[in-house]
């Protein structure tokens, strides 16, 4: 794993005065033009064994990265806590697992999920999309032999990420990480 430097990416016109809070729309333009940026996608140094990463500025004060998954690499059941993000595959090919059911948001440690939660989505260079608050998904670079890139926005900036096992239709909660975890 690797952690390099802030870089800009392209960033929507803003009016005059205070920024305003980007919507989900607005995060997935901003990663589907940046993804576009080919300059950008093939500056990230790529890892054969781990994720590399690179923090980019993001609309209205959103926490944008650009990340790099190598072959068989995934990023567990998570959510993002009280942010809306958005993410677009740049390169490759990202598969989705995700959970259409809200959950509740604190005093619990094991769920039963039901049979009809579970979402699937590929998402090949130049798809993405959006989600709003405590989306619960994981996704995974599936290939056995091509690295794939992605860009993804939140906002507000990152509170907090819940990490969560499953077995079968079990889902646990395992542990959360703060910023100056991941930064």
């Amino acid at each position: 794993m690797s952690v390099s430097p802030s870089v800009s990416a392209p960033a929507p016109a803003q009016a005059a005065g205070a920024p305003r809070t980007p919507t989900q729309a607005e995060l997935l333009d901003f990663v589907r033009r940046t993804a576009a940026d080919a300059e950008l996608i093939s500056s990230l140094p790529l890892d054969p064994e781990g994720r590399t990463w690179v923090r980019l500025e993001g609309p209205g004060g959103s926490e944008a990265w650009l990340i790099g998954w190598p072959p068989g690499t995934g990023t567990g059941w998570h959510d993002h806590a009280d942010s809306v993000g958005a993410f677009l595959t740049a390169a490759g090919e990202l598969k989705e697992n995700s959970l259409a059911a809200r959950l509740p948001t604190d005093g619990w440690k094991t769920l039963e999920l039901t049979e009809d939660v579970d979402r699937e989505r590929r998402l090949a260079a130049g798809q993405g999309r959006s989600f709003g608050r405590h989306h619960v998904h994981e996704v995974l670079n599936e290939s056995r032999d091509e690295h794939a890139i992605s860009v993804h926005a939140y906002y507000p900036p990152l509170p907090q990420i819940r990490r969560y096992s499953r077995t079968g239709p079990v889902l646990r909660l395992e542990h959360v990480e703060r910023p100056q975890d991941w930064q």
